[in-house]
């Protein structure tokens, strides 16, 4: 099973690829979009917002890594669901292959182009003036902990593209996403926050895998007085992104193979 789900999954790898090849208009837009938000947060707000012992753009470089890696959620919601009602899935499951290798492969193809679109963004990063603090072994972490929270929030998408009705609402949901990296530490810190909303903001994935991303680059301590997913970040995004994962893979493999009945 290992063999052929390794094999398959290889297969629709490049299946995904070849279509993204054929549609570069997309991975452009998805992966300049993030360059000019870095550009406007970094030179609109960061010259309103002062922050006590620490450079705006030092600290929104991480979360915009971050925020873009939870963007897996609005590509991998949008690719599945277009799939799924052009009746390209349903040619799929006729075939002898394994199940699981479907959304594998598109999860894997989805890493690989993130991968490739992080470079552009971390040098314009670089010439804004964000600098790697920390060592490279926690640099490496946080590189690894980048892809390993958009390998799970695409498979959150992939799950929520099968799920919908068609493609409008895949695509008018996955728009609404926007609103995630608003509501956490992505931007700006959460401690002016109201009450309750600082809690939701710090409960929310985003939040703690921005805080880890921060302290393995040595951007920014870890915030005290923080929830426990912020206060404690890396073992608090392990946990959400293992939690997305047990919760998203068998569901949605499984709804792919029934295909809605």
């Amino acid at each position: 099973m290992t063999t052929a789900l390794l094999y398959d999954g290889t297969a629709m790898l490049g299946r995904h690829l070849q279509r993204i090849r054929h549609a570069p208009a997309i991975l452009v837009m998805t992966q300049t979009m993030p360059i000019v938000f870095l550009l406007f947060f970094g030179y609109v707000f960061g010259s309103a917002l002062a922050m006590p012992g620490a450079d705006y753009r030092a600290f929104l470089v991480p979360g915009m890594l971050v925020a873009t890696a939870a963007n897996g959620i609005m590509t991998g919601m949008f690719t599945a669901a277009q799939d799924s009602h052009r009746g390209v899935m349903d040619r799929f499951r006729t075939l002898p292959m394994t199940r699981a290798a479907v959304p594998l492969g598109q999860a894997a193809a989805d890493i690989v182009t993130t991968a490739a679109g992080l470079v552009p963004l971390l040098l314009v990063g670089l010439a804004m003036g964000w600098r790697i603090e920390g060592g490279t072994l926690e640099a490496a972490g946080a590189f690894g902990l980048l892809l390993l929270f958009r390998f799970a929030t695409t498979w959150v998408g992939i799950l929520l593209g099968l799920l919908s009705r068609s493609e409008e609402a895949a695509g008018q949901l996955g728009g609404a996403t926007f609103m995630l990296p608003l509501l956490s530490n992505a931007y700006i810190p959460t401690a002016g926050f109201p009450g309750w909303v600082r809690v939701l903001a710090e409960w929310n994935p985003i939040s703690a895998v921005a805080t880890a991303v921060r302290d393995l680059f040595g951007n920014a301590p870890v915030p005290g007085g923080s929830a426990w997913p912020v206060a404690h970040p890396v073992a608090g995004s392990l946990a959400w992104c293992a939690v997305l994962l047990a919760v998203c893979v068998p569901l949605g493999v499984r709804r792919y193979t029934t295909g809605g009945r």
